[in-house]
C-alpha cells in the first residue's frame, strides 16, 4: 500500500511545459533520496517514448527500465499545479505523480492510484485542492469515489411480508456497515419505496449518511404491494454522487428487461450485476507477455488500438478481481494491475466487434510496442 506524507506533496507549482515539470519532479525525487543523479534523463526519455498523461488532469512521469539501477528506494513525488501544465495536445495536468520504482513495484502503485483517480469529478477536486492533506486524502481514496456495495450488504430470502419490513432490513444493513445511523433507517421507512419496474423497488435516504452505500434485499416469497409484485428492494444511502455508476448499471438491467437476474443471483452475483458494466457481445481472452506487464506505455498502446473501433469494448483481468472496465480508458486499464502472464478477457459489442478483437489480439501478440 502506498504511504504518503505531506513531505511528498509540493503545492502551488508552476511549469511552462511538461519537460520543466518533469525536471522539477526528478529533482524532488533526488532530494528525497529516492534516486541517484541522472534519473531525470530516464524520465524525459520515457516521456519521449509515450506520454504519461492518464486523463482526469493527471500524469505519472517515471523512468525507463534501463534507469532502474538509479532508484535507491521505491517512492513517489507529487507536484500540484493549480494553474495546470499543458502536457500534450492541450491536455492539462493539475497533478503530476513522479514514480521511482526498483522493480515491478510501480504496477502496484499505478493500480492503487488509478483506481482512485479514475472516478468522476476527481479532476476538479485536484485542481481546487489547497492543502497537502487534501491531496493525500484524494490519493489514498479517503474521498469516496465508489459507492460501497459488497456481499455484506446483500440479504437474500428474508422472511418479510411487506415493504416496511424489507426497507427496514435493507437500511439496517447499511447501518451495520457503519455508513448510516438509526435516523437513516427511520427516514427510509418514512419515505417509503418506489416501484421502478419488473418487481424491483427502490428506497433511499440522505439523513445522517456518512458513506454512500447500497444494499439489496429479496423476500423469501414474492408478495404484492398495492397490487404490484415485490421481488426485491434496493436501498440507496447517499452522501455524495458515488452511487451514479451503480444506478447506471441498474438502469441498463431494467432497460434490457433483465431485473430477474438480480432476484435469482447469489450475493456475489448481485454485487457483480450492480457494480460491473455488462455487454452481450463477442469475447476473447489474450495473455499479456510484456516483461513488466501493462504499465503506462503498453497500456497506452492497447487503449490506442481499442479506440480505433466503434464497438463498445470491456476488458477484465481474469487473474485479478475479474471486474470488467472500459478498454478505451487508459486509467481504467492500468488500474487492472496486469502483470506478465495475466489473462485479459475482452468483450466487444458493435458492427466491428470481431475486427476489434482481432486487432487487439494481434497488438498483444506483437508486444504492445515493446516487441514480441
Amino acid at each position: 500500500m502506498l504511504s504518503l506524507s505531506t513531505s511528498d506533496i509540493q503545492l502551488n507549482q508552476v511549469a511552462s511545459n511538461k519537460q520543466d515539470a518533469i525536471k522539477a519532479i526528478a529533482a524532488g525525487l533526488e532530494q528525497q533520496g529516492l534516486v541517484e543523479n541522472g534519473y531525470v534523463n530516464g524520465m524525459l526519455n520515457r516521456e519521449a517514448q509515450n506520454s504519461t498523461f492518464l486523463g482526469n488532469g493527471i500524469a505519472i512521469p517515471h523512468g525507463t527500465t534501463d534507469t532502474r539501477d538509479l532508484v535507491k528506494q521505491t517512492g513517489v513525488r507529487v507536484h500540484h499545479f493549480p494553474q495546470g501544465v499543458n502536457w500534450d495536445n492541450d491536455k492539462t495536468v493539475y497533478l503530476a505523480i513522479g514514480i521511482a520504482a526498483k522493480s515491478d513495484e510501480h504496477l502496484g502503485i499505478l493500480k492503487q492510484l488509478t483506481k482512485v483517480l479514475s472516478a468522476d469529478g476527481v479532476e476538479d477536486r485536484l485542481k481546487n485542492c489547497d492543502s497537502a492533506e487534501g491531496v493525500i486524502a484524494i490519493l489514498n481514496g479517503e474521498v469516496q469515489s465508489e459507492a460501497d456495495v459488497d456481499t455484506s450488504l446483500v440479504q437474500l430470502a428474508f422472511p418479510a411480508t411487506d415493504l416496511v419490513q424489507l426497507t427496514a432490513v435493507a437500511a439496517g444493513l447499511v447501518k451495520n456497515h457503519q455508513a448510516a445511523s438509526n435516523a437513516t433507517v427511520a427516514d427510509a421507512i418514512a419515505q417509503g419505496a418506489t416501484h421502478v419496474g419488473q418487481g424491483l423497488w427502490v428506497a433511499k435516504s440522505q439523513k445522517e449518511v456518512t458513506r454512500t452505500a447500497l444494499s439489496f434485499v429479496t423476500p423469501a416469497s414474492v408478495f404484492e404491494e398495492d397490487g404490484v409484485a415485490v421481488k426485491g428492494l434496493l436501498f440507496v444511502a447517499a452522501c455524495n454522487g458515488s452511487h451514479g455508476a451503480v444506478m447506471h448499471n441498474l438502469a441498463q438491467l431494467l432497460y434490457k428487461k433483465q431485473a430477474d437476474k438480480l432476484f435469482t443471483a447469489d450475493a456475489a452475483g448481485v454485487v457483480s450485476l450492480l457494480t460491473e458494466e455488462a455487454l452481450d457481445g463477442t469475447t476473447a481472452v489474450f495473455a499479456i507477455r510484456n516483461p513488466h506487464g501493462l504499465h503506462a506505455r503498453p497500456g497506452a498502446m492497447l487503449v490506442s488500438v481499442a479506440k480505433k473501433f466503434n464497438s463498445t469494448l470491456l476488458v477484465a483481468n481474469l487473474n485479478g478481481d475479474g471486474k470488467a472496465v472500459n478498454a478505451k480508458s487508459l486509467m481504467k486499464v492500468i488500474a487492472l494491475g496486469v502483470k506478465k502472464g495475466h489473462e485479459l478477457q475482452f468483450t466487444a459489442q458493435g458492427d466491428d466487434a470481431d475486427a476489434a478483437l482481432e486487432a487487439i489480439g494481434q497488438a498483444i501478440a506483437d508486444g504492445l510496442g515493446e516487441g514480441k
